[in-house]
C-alpha cells in the first residue's frame, strides 16, 4: 500500500473551493491501523467540486463516512476528458490500492460467452471468456452471453451443435481433415471439413443458430418447418425427419423459458443482507432467456445503505463488461442519473434503471430476490463453520488468537523441469481466489525443492513487506522439516517474524488423514485425528495448493510444448513465421530445407535464412 505525507495545513473546504467541476477521480488518504499515508477511498465524480463537497456540506452523514472522515488527511485528484475514463480509472485504482472503505467485490472474472466467427466461409461456434473487448477475444464476429458460469455456456454450444450442426473445430484441424471427425459420427456437426454440406445450407443453420441465440425461436422454428415441409413433399424422409427434430427441440426449450413476447437483454441486480453480511446477486437474462445468476458478498459493505452498496456495486461491476439495455433494480441507486449516462457511454446505447416493474419482470425480480435471500442463507452457514474450524485449528496448534488469513506454499514439476510455486489464500469466508500467486522458479538446481519453496517464499514477502500489506497469521508449507527450516530461513532474513509456520507433510504411507504437522525442527510431529475439523481444514487448504500449483505448472508445459521452435530465432516475427509454415507446410519441412530453399519465401533474406538454417543444424 502506498503511503503519503498528509500536507500539514490540509483545509477541506478550501480544497474544495479550488476544486474544477470537470470528471475525475478523487483518493483520500488518511490514517489506518495506526499507520498515515493510506488510501482510505477512491471515488470518480463527473463533477468533482459537487461530490467531493458534497462529503463536507451535509449536516448529516453515514455512519461508515463519518469514521473514515475522522481520519483523512488529504485528498488528491486525477482530472480525465470523459465520465467513462473517470469510470476506468476509479475501477483500477480501486484494484491496485484495495481501500477500506470502498465496497469491494470478491471473484470478478471474466465471463463466459458464445462466439460465432460469422465472417469465417464456415463459421464455427466456440466458447470463450471475455466479451470480444479485452484479452486474447478480439477475433471478429458476434458475442452473446454473459453467462453466469462455464456449464451455463457449455449446455448452450451443445444444444447448438446437437440442434443446427455447427462446427466448433479449430482452424488448423478443419483445414486438415480428410475424413470426418468423431463429432461427424455423434451427429454434432455436419461435416463442412470433408464436403457432406453444402456451404448455402451450412449458412442457413448459421442463421438460426445466431436467431436462436438472439431469441427469435419462433421465426426458426417457422423456416425449419418450411423446410421440413418441402424436404417430405420431395420425398428425402431423412432430411424431413431429422428437421422434425430440431423443430421438436426447439418447441422444448421454448416451453421450459417460459417465454410470454417479453424480450430484449437486462440485468435483474437485488440486495439482501443481515446483521453481519451483504449479499448482492445478479440474474442474466438475454434476448428474454433467463441465463442464471451469480451471488456476490461485498467486503466493506455492511453499514452502507441499501442505495450506496447497489451504486458501488455497478461501479465496481461493469467496466469492462457488456452493459445491458435494461438493469432491474430493487432500489435507485444513489446518484442514478450520472450512473445511468456513464454506462450509456461505455455502452454506446441508452442504458435505463428500473425499480417499478409488472408482468414477467416481476416474476424476474422475485425471483432473484429469493436467490439472493438463500445464498445469503448458505453464506452464513459457510461462515459458521469456517469460524468453527479456524476456532479448532487455533486450539491445536496453540495459536494467540484467531487465524483470520492462512497462506500455503506448494511446488509442482516434471523431473525437475517447469518448476511452479503455488500460495493460495485462505480467510474467514473461504479461498480468496483473488490473493492466489504462482511464481515460475528460476536459477536453482532442477529438483531441489527446498530452493524452490525458499524463493517463492522470499518473493512473496518481501513484495507484502514493501506494500505494507497485512501478513497472515499462519503460513503452511507442503513438505517436511528441509522445506520447513528453509522458509523459516527466509523469514528470518526478510525480517517477518509474525506469523506462525508449520509444514504439512504426508507421513510415511503418504494416506490422508495421517498428515503429519511439522512445528519446528526439535519437536515431535503434531498428529491430529482424522475426524478433526481442523484437519479437514488444513487438508482443503493444502489440496487447494497443490492444484493451483499443478494446474500452473501444466499450463506452463502445455505452452512450451505448443512452441514451434521458430519462436527463438531473432527477427523472426509472427508473420514470417506463418509465411515459412504456410509456404513449407510445417515446421518440420522448414526445418529440412536448405538456405536457398528458404530464401524463396516472402520476406526472408539470405542472412536470416543462414540463421534459420544454422538453428536447426547448428
Amino acid at each position: 500500500m502506498t503511503e503519503k505525507t498528509a500536507p500539514p495545513d490540509f483545509d477541506p473546504r478550501r480544497f474544495v473551493a479550488n476544486l474544477t467541476s470537470g470528471p475525475g477521480v478523487y483518493v483520500m488518504y488518511g490514517r489506518h491501523h495506526g499507520k498515515d499515508g493510506h488510501v482510505l477511498y477512491v471515488g470518480k465524480a463527473r463533477n468533482l467540486k459537487r461530490r467531493v463537497g458534497s462529503y463536507f456540506n451535509r449536516s448529516e452523514q453515514s455512519p461508515k463516512t463519518e469514521r473514515m472522515l475522522s481520519f483523512l488527511q488529504h485528498i488528491e485528484v486525477n482530472l480525465v476528458h470523459t465520465e467513462v475514463e473517470a469510470l476506468i480509472l476509479e475501477n483500477n485504482l480501486i484494484k491496485q490500492y484495495r481501500p477500506p472503505y470502498n465496497i469491494m467485490l470478491r471473484d470478478d472474472k471474466g465471463y463466459p460467452y458464445i462466439h460465432i466467427t460469422t465472417d469465417a466461409e464456415w463459421p464455427k461456434v466456440a466458447r470463450v471468456r471475455g466479451n470480444g473487448h479485452r484479452g486474447s477475444q478480439k477475433a471478429p464476429g458476434r458475442y452473446f452471453g454473459p453467462y453466469p458460469n462455464a456449464k451455463a455456456a457449455r449446455d448452450a454450444v451443445t444444444f447448438i451443435q446437437k440442434t443446427f450442426r455447427i462446427r466448433d473445430c479449430e482452424e488448423s484441424f478443419f483445414r486438415n481433415r480428410s475424413r470426418p471427425c468423431l463429432q461427424y459420427q455423434i451427429q454434432r456437426c455436419s461435416g463442412p471439413c470433408v464436403g457432406r454440406v453444402e456451404n448455402g445450407d451450412y449458412q442457413q443453420d448459421v442463421q438460426h443458430t445466431l436467431r436462436f441465440l438472439e431469441g427469435r425461436n419462433s421465426e426458426v422454428i417457422e423456416a425449419l418447418a418450411e423446410r421440413m415441409n418441402a424436404a417430405a413433399e420431395a420425398l428425402e424422409f431423412e432430411k424431413a425427419a431429422s428437421l422434425r427434430d430440431t423443430v421438436q427441440g426447439l418447441r422444448k426449450i421454448e416451453q421450459e423459458q417460459n417465454v410470454d413476447g417479453q424480450g430484449g437483454d437486462a440485468d435483474v441486480i437485488v440486495l439482501a443482507r443481515s446483521s453481519s453480511m451483504v449479499c448482492v446477486a445478479v440474474w442474466f437474462v438475454r434476448a428474454g432467456r433467463q441465463l442464471g445468476h451469480r451471488s456476490y458478498f461485498p467486503q466493506g459493505a455492511r453499514e452502507a445503505s441499501d442505495e450506496e452498496i447497489i451504486a458501488e456495486f455497478i461501479c465496481r461491476y461493469y467496466p469492462g463488461k457488456r452493459v445491458p439495455s435494461e438493469l432491474i433494480l430493487t432500489v435507485t441507486p444513489d446518484e442514478a442519473e450520472e450512473l445511468q449516462q456513464d454506462l450509456s457511454d461505455q455502452a454506446a446505447k441508452k442504458v435505463q434503471f428500473k425499480t417499478r416493474v409488472r408482468g414477467t419482470r416481476a416474476k424476474w425480480l422475485d425471483m432473484a430476490q429469493l436467490t439472493a435471500t438463500q445464498a445469503l442463507e448458505q453464506r452464513l452457514a459457510m461462515d459458521s463453520d469456517m469460524r468453527k474450524k479456524l476456532a479448532l485449528l487455533q486450539e491445536a496448534l496453540e495459536l494467540p488468537r484467531l487465524p483470520e488469513r492462512i497462506e500455503c506454499f506448494d511446488i509442482s514439476h516434471s523431473q525437475g523441469e517447469g518448476t511452479v510455486a503455488s500460495c493460495v489464500v485462505f480467510d474467514q469466508n473461504g479461498a480468496a481466489r483473488s490473493d492466489y500467486r504462482r511464481f515460475n522458479i528460476r536459477d536453482i538446481t532442477a529438483g531441489d525443492d527446498y530452493a524452490a519453496i525458499g524463493q517463492a517464499v522470499e518473493r512473496r514477502y518481501s513484495r507484502l513487506k514493501k506494500e505494507g500489506a497485512p501478513l497472515p497469521d499462519l503460513i503452511l508449507i507442503d513438505g517436511g522439516k528441509g522445506q520447513l527450516n528453509r522458509a523459516n530461513d527466509v523469514l528470518a532474513t526478510l525480517g517477518v517474524t509474525a506469523p506462525m509456520t508449520v509444514g504439512v507433510a504426508k507421513g510415511v504411507t503418504r494416506r490422508p488423514g495421517l498428515e503429519q504437522l511439522i512445528l519446528d525442527a526439535e519437536s515431535p510431529p503434531l498428529l491430529l485425528p482424522d475426524h478433526s475439523p481442523a484437519l479437514h481444514l488444513i487438508q482443503q487448504i493444502r489440496d487447494e495448493a497443490h492444484r493451483f500449483a499443478i494446474t500452473g505448472h501444466r499450463q506452463q508445459r502445455d505452452k512450451k510444448r505448443k512452441r514451434s521452435g521458430l519462436e527463438d530465432i531473432p527477427g523472426l516475427g509472427p508473420k514470417r513465421r506463418q509465411a515459412l509454415v504456410l509456404h513449407f507446410g510445417g515446421k518440420r519441412e522448414v526445418s529440412k530445407a536448405g538456405v536457398d530453399d528458404l530464401c524463396k519465401v516472402d520476406g526472408i533474406s539470405r542472412k536470416l535464412a543462414e540463421q534459420i538454417h544454422d538453428h536447426f543444424h547448428s
